[in-house]
Order: C-alpha cells, then sequence, then structure tokens
C-alpha cells in the first residue's frame, strides 16, 4: 500500500516480571509523560493480575485496554493481535483458505447465505439455505459464530466434512469439501447493460482491483462498449495503489491523482498516473452511494475533478484518511492513520474531524458553513469536508415498511429457498420474473408466518399521542385519536397488494441470486435500479451529459 519506512524508537519498554525498565528516551516533557503512564499503566497490571478476585486473561485484557485507547482516535486506526493476522491478510489482499460461502446466523441456527461462484463450496453441491448441523462431526450450536468459521477455514487440499439440514429433505445430508484459496473478486460483476453500454461493479481495492477492472474494461470494449457504467456504490475503499493505478485507466500518464499530507512530512507525497490509459474519450458515468468511502472516493473524485465523467447518486461517505500498516512485536500489526488525502482540485473529503470532539466524546460532521469551494478542470465548483456529492443526485429509495419487516424476519430469503427445492431450473436472470399465481402462492405462503411492522404514519400518531398526554390534552382528544388509528391501522393483506411490484422485485432478485449467485442477482437489479436508470437516461441524452461536464446542467 505504502512504502514502509522504519521510524527511529525513542521509547523502549520491556514488561518482565511485572517491572518495567526504560531505555535511553529524550529528556523532554512529552517522553517523560509517555513514560510515566506507562508505568502506570505496568503497576496497575501487576496489582490486577495478583489480587482480583478471579483469574484474568492477560491477552484479552491488554487487547481490550489497546482497543480502547484506539477508538479514542478513529475509527480506523487498529491492533490486530498476533492471533487476527490471517483476517488482516483477509483483507488487504482479498485471499484466505476455506470453503467459499457465507454463513449467518439465524435464529441460533448456522444458515449459508451466499456462495461464492467457482469456490469449493460451489463445486460440492452446498446451497444457499443449507443449516449447517456439524463441521467435522462437531455439533456448532455449542460453538461461537466466530469459532463456526474458524473450523471451515483450513489448509489447501484439506478437506472438511459438513452435515447440512436442506429444505426437502428429511435426513441430514454429508458433503465433504476440499478447501482451496478463495479469492474475494474485487469486480464481482461486469457485463453490457444495452448494445453499447457496460457496467463494472467494483465492490473492492484489495491487490488485485486494477487488474481486474482493467481485464474488464478491455474485454467489454472488444464487446461493443462505446460507454460505460462504473458503479462504486457499497464500496468501501482498501489499497491506495489500486485507486492511483484505477484512475489512471481513463487519465493520461503523468496525471496528478492524490497528494498525502500527514505529521511525518517525508512521508508526505503527490501520487501521479504511472501507466498508459486504456481510453481518454469514452463516457463515463460512476455510481455512488453514501456507503462509497475512502479509495472508491478517490476515484470517483478524481473522476469528477478532471470533468472526465459524471457522477450519479448520493454523497459519498467522506472518508479522505489515509491508515499504513506498522509491524509490532510477537507478529502483531497496527494500522495507524498518518495522513489525510486530497485530489486534484486541493480538496480533503474527510467528513469528520476527529481531533475536536464533543464534551460527551462524541464527532460531529464538518458543517456547511465551514467548507471550501475549490474549481474542477472546467471551472466546476466543488466542495471539500463532506464526501464527493454526485454531479446527477438520486434520492435513495425508501422500502415499504413491509418490505423491510419481511427481509429482516428472513422470508424474503425463506420463501426463495422453498421456491429453490420446487423449482430445479428458472430462466436467465434478466428474463425470470415471478408470474401472479406464483406471487399469490407467496401471499397464502406468508398467512401462518410472523412479520408485524409498523408503518411511519403509525409512528408519527405515536408521537402525538405521546405529546397530548405530556400536555395533559390526551383527555379531550383520545377518542378522535383512537378513531384515527382505527382507521389508519395498516392490514397485512391491503399492503400485500398495494406494495406487490416492490415485494416482486425483492423476491425475484432473492430467487435469482439462489440459482445464479451474485452475477445473477446482480444481472436481475438492472430493470429496477434508480442509478442504474439515471445512468442510462443520462446516455440517452449526451447534449445534457456534456453540458453537465462544462458546468451547465
Amino acid at each position: 500500500m505504502f512504502t514502509r519506512k522504519r521510524l527511529t524508537v525513542a521509547l523502549g519498554a520491556t514488561l518482565l516480571a511485572g517491572s518495567l525498565g526504560f531505555y535511553s528516551f529524550r529528556n523532554d516533557d512529552r517522553f517523560f509523560e509517555i513514560a510515566r503512564n506507562l508505568d502506570i499503566y505496568a503497576t496497575l497490571f501487576k496489582e490486577l493480575n495478583l489480587y482480583y478476585v478471579d483469574e484474568l486473561n492477560p491477552n484479552r485484557m491488554v487487547k481490550s485496554s489497546i482497543d480502547a485507547m484506539l477508538k479514542s482516535l478513529d475509527p480506523y486506526t487498529n491492533f490486530f493481535a498476533e492471533d487476527e493476522i490471517e483476517d488482516y491478510m483477509t483483507m488487504t489482499t482479498g485471499r484466505y483458505n476455506g470453503i467459499g460461502a457465507l454463513i449467518g446466523s439465524r435464529q441460533g441456527r448456522s444458515i449459508v447465505m451466499m456462495i461464492y461462484e467457482g469456490t469449493p463450496a460451489e463445486k460440492s453441491g452446498l446451497r444457499i439455505g443449507d443449516e449447517i448441523l456439524k463441521i467435522d462431526g462437531v455439533d456448532i450450536k455449542t460453538r461461537r459464530e466466530a469459532d463456526s468459521d474458524k473450523l471451515l477455514r483450513g489448509q489447501t487440499n484439506t478437506a472438511v466434512k459438513l452435515t447440512v439440514k436442506r429444505f426437502g429433505s428429511n435426513a441430514p445430508i454429508d458433503l465433504n469439501v476440499t478447501r482451496d484459496v478463495v479469492k474475494m473478486t474485487n469486480v464481482p460483476y461486469y457485463g453490457m447493460i444495452t448494445n453499447e453500454v457496460g457496467y463494472i461493479d467494483l465492490k473492492d481495492f484489495t491487490g488485485t482491483a486494477s487488474r481486474e477492472v482493467r481485464n474488464a474494461f478491455t474485454e467489454l470494449k472488444g464487446k461493443g462498449m462505446k460507454k460505460l457504467v462504473l458503479d462504486v456504490r457499497e464500496n468501501p475503499g482498501g489499497l491506495l495503489n489500486m485507486a492511483i493505478d484505477i484512475a489512471n485507466i481513463w487519465l493520461p500518464r503523468e496525471s496528478e491523482i492524490v497528494t498525502t499530507k500527514g505529521k511525518v512530512t517525508e512521508w508526505n507525497k503527490t501520487y501521479t498516473a504511472l501507466n498508459p490509459p486504456l481510453d481518454l474519450e469514452m463516457p463515463i458515468v460512476v455510481l455512488t452511494n453514501s456507503r462509497s468511502a475512502s479509495a472508491a472516493e478517490i476515484v470517483s473524485g478524481v473522476i469528477q475533478d478532471y470533468d472526465r465523467g459524471v457522477l450519479v447518486g448520493q454523497l459519498t461517505y467522506g472518508k479522505g484518511l489515509v491508515q499504513t500498516t506498522r509491524e509490532l512485536s510477537y507478529n502483531t500489526k497496527l494500522k495507524i492513520t498518518t495522513a489525510k488525502y486530497y485530489i486534484p482540485s486541493g480538496r480533503c473529503i474527510q467528513a469528520i474531524d476527529y481531533s475536536h470532539r464533543n464534551p460527551d466524546g462524541s464527532v460531529g460532521k464538518i458543517p456547511d458553513s465551514l467548507k471550501t469551494a475549490f474549481k474542477t478542470k472546467a471551472g466546476r465548483t466543488v466542495y471539500d469536508g463532506g464526501g464527493v456529492t454526485p454531479d446527477v443526485p438520486v434520492e435513495p429509495s425508501t422500502p415499504a415498511p413491509i418490505a423491510l419487516s419481511l427481509t429482516n424476519r428472513g422470508l424474503i430469503f425463506d420463501y426463495a429457498v422453498k421456491y429453490r427445492h420446487e423449482h430445479p431450473t428458472i430462466k436467465p436472470a434478466r428474463e425470470f420474473h415471478l408470474t401472479d399465481t406464483e406471487y399469490q402462492d407467496f401471499v397464502t405462503w406468508l398467512k401462518d408466518k410472523e412479520y408485524d411492522y409498523t408503518t411511519q404514519v403509525e409512528k408519527e400518531l405515536g408521537t402525538l399521542e405521546a405529546s397530548a398526554k405530556k400536555e395533559k390534552s390526551f383527555d379531550q382528544i383520545q377518542d378522535q385519536l383512537k378513531a384515527l388509528r382505527t382507521k389508519l391501522s395498516h392490514s397485512k393483506e391491503v399492503d400485500l397488494a398495494t406494495f406487490k411490484g416492490e415485494l416482486k422485485t425483492l423476491l425475484e432478485q432473492e430467487i435469482v441470486g439462489h440459482y445464479y449467485l451474485q452475477k445473477g442477482m446482480k444481472e436481475a437489479s438492472f430493470a429496477t435500479d434508480p442509478e442504474v436508470k439515471a445512468a442510462l437516461d443520462l446516455f440517452n441524452d449526451m447534449n445534457r451529459y456534456q453540458s453537465i461536464l462544462k458546468g451547465k446542467p
């Protein structure tokens, strides 16, 4: 991620038999305070270990204290103990040794929620919706969820036996799965939305992200792509060098991409595009939302700063901080925030100032009044201090309360499991649709299921009642309120009819995922995805597209 440089260690601390010795630190107030507090910490820990009524776990105690200390800084400065290094490596490389299935907990049961394409889990015949009962004969109801996940991981070419309960089968099924290296792809899907418009779904920035995007872009151009939709929604970011390389795909060599500035001035650096671009002319729409963060914001912000494409969606998360990893003793690591980054217009999009906390310890976003205006290459006005603002805002869709309830209670998922059992095959993802008869079957299936919910109007009526009680006017209006509540009380049957279109879409996408996995779910979403539809509308009006880039929307 970054060029690592050794820092001179100004203070050394050694804990031996409860004693702490200090060696050759600078004689100034700051380092005296560090030494003094470390000495207090060591003696406190010694007293706890000797006299606390119960036995203490030293590893857990120290880890808790370190985590609490780092939490007071920002959410991105983290300590990784020796037994967490594998998780750290998975986070940075996207690779781990295992079977390639996402396991979730549902009412105390371990359920296969997703299977990744081409992995041992898929090859073994494991299905979405299977309940895992045992792993190598170990009843996982007696294990914590984290322990169960570790049981599934192991060295390449080692076997693990899964005992699963499958919908429609009376007896448990044993599956033998041979573990392998599982690579979580940064681009889980790419393809053509129309004859001219290509789509790349970029979900992460691990070490192969640039190569995956380049390969996807090249392949789509070969299929006739004339316009590109780059989707960085739900992308939490990752490696800085991957963001630089990906932005370089559509920008000239030697273009400034990002500058980092922090306390250690010799680490400050301006990063430029190092490679020949793949395309400098193709129209691009970048899809963003509130969970597009860090490296995803660099790519989208850089494309906006150079007026290379149009951003569509919602304001991004606002993470303008850079982390680097430092090696610690005993094979532990510290991921530490070392700098802020600035994109070519000069703006930093960090939304939260962690250095200035409220009296209660909370932090707030930078107010609009303190934001500074900057200019893109073509002279458009953009702002710092709060994420990257899209050029074409799209209001996020708000699910109906009944849709949220059915999803959160797992009933959409459970019906898809049932449907998969009853239908061995379905049409391709883009062509699959539930018939009205099949939707009615879903409605009938729900009759004995619990999924109560409160509508927004009912919530507001409850707030009105509470206010009336506080003002002692409830007695005078309680009859009217009761009548209004009766009139507004939702009917599940009515809502199932009113929101039929939304619920059918959720069902279709979930069902498709059980047959065609992540790629199928993505293809099934195109027809109803509001940001994708906005991108296609923009591409159908290239005069508007060009006017936006010129600052004349």
